[in-house]
Order: structure tokens, then C-alpha cells, then sequence
């Protein structure tokens, strides 16, 4: 009996690890296997494997492994997407702390932390990681902010860079690093400390 004709690059329905949801899981796992292997170290194969499906669906919902990790950047870096929405909530007087807090209330959330760290560990580690990375920061989240302040594009974009890097500095000694005092500080001593560095950077002289 002759076996059917498959469309090259996408896989059968009994390789695909049938049921909903296979994107999302494709993607919890990909999150997980960078996390534990680093981006060097996995795989495609090893990405498929960990969702229990067929290596070949992973191509076809997202193409290279770089494409992979940005996929799974998006997702998990989703809520300090939402950032720069604390920009039109109310005065500018006071986005610098609005801000701070915001974004190390998603670093202190074990939830929304653990992706986050896998994401910092992979760019600090890999090149390529680390292009994905800053695209991501640029595009999606400097670029947002910047677009908030009434100033030209460019100084708009060096001012909320400087925020961000205020911020993801704190992050990276915090929680990567660990480096003492500032890993056992009260968060709220950070806010109030780094809050008016960052409302400087967006909207001081």
C-alpha cells in the first residue's frame, strides 16, 4: 500500500505530539532547556524532545533555534513590555519611581523572575543570545519608552537607554550576580535609591 504524500517541512499528525496547546509547550520547553543547558548547549532535537514532539514542528512553528529564543524572550520578557504604559499614567513628575518599581516588582516576582533569569544568563553567555536580547530591549522596549517623551527621537532613545540600563544593571547584580549588599537589600530601599536616578535620565536637564 502506498504510503500519502507529505508536504515537505511540516510533519505528520502522529509525529507532531498531537493535542492543543503544542506552541505553548514548545515554548515552556525551549524556555527550560535554555535555562539548564545555556544557548550553546541546546538543541532543536532537545527542544522538541522536552515537549514531546516531532523536531520537524519546531521548525515549522519557528524556523532557526535562534528564532526559538526570541520566541521565547517575547513570552517570557511580555510583562516588562508593559512598562512603558506607566508613562501615560499620570504625571512625568514621578515616572522614574512608578518605573523602578515596576520593573524590579516583576524581578521580585519568582513567577515572571526564573524566565527573565534564564533570557540574562543566555545573552550574557552567547553572542548570538545576546543580539536577540538587545533587538528585543530596542525594539520593543526602549523604543516604547523613548516614544512616551515629548523630545527629539534621538535624545528620547539616549534618555530612556540610560533608564533601562540603570535598571537592568540593578537586575543583573541582584539576581545573576548576587552581589552583597544590594542582593539582601530591601526592594524598597532600592526604589527609593535608584528611582531618582532614574527619573533623571528621562526627564532631568
Amino acid at each position: 500500500m502506498t504510503e500519502p504524500v507529505r508536504r515537505r517541512g511540516r510533519p505528520s499528525r502522529t509525529e507532531s505530539g498531537g493535542g492543543p496547546g503544542r506552541r505553548e509547550r514548545i515554548i515552556a520547553a525551549a524556555r527550560e532547556e535554555f535555562a539548564e543547558r545555556g544557548y550553546e548547549k541546546t538543541s532543536v532535537r532537545g527542544i522538541a524532545k522536552a515537549a514531546g514532539v516531532d523536531p520537524a514542528l519546531v521548525h515549522h512553528y519557528f524556523g532557526t533555534k535562534e528564532q526559538v529564543f526570541a520566541a521565547s524572550i517575547e513570552v517570557a520578557f511580555a510583562p516588562a513590555l508593559e512598562a512603558p504604559s506607566v508613562l501615560t499614567d499620570g504625571s512625568l513628575d514621578d515616572v522614574g519611581e512608578r518605573l523602578t518599581r515596576f520593573i524590579l516588582g516583576i524581578w521580585e516576582n519568582p513567577a515572571t523572575r526564573a524566565p527573565l533569569l534564564a533570557i540574562l544568563r543566555s545573552a550574557v553567555n552567547n553572542e548570538v543570545a545576546a543580539g536577540v536580547f538587545r533587538r528585543l530591549v530596542a525594539a520593543q522596549l526602549l523604543a516604547r519608552i523613548g516614544r512616551r517623551l515629548d523630545l527629539p527621537e534621538q535624545e528620547a532613545e539616549l534618555r530612556a537607554a540610560l533608564a533601562a540600563a540603570q535598571l537592568v544593571g540593578t537586575a543583573m547584580l541582584r539576581y545573576v550576580i548576587k552581589v552583597e549588599p544590594l542582593a539582601s537589600a530591601d526592594v524598597e530601599v532600592l526604589v527609593a535609591r535608584l528611582a531618582p536616578v532614574v527619573q533623571g535620565h528621562l526627564t532631568g536637564a
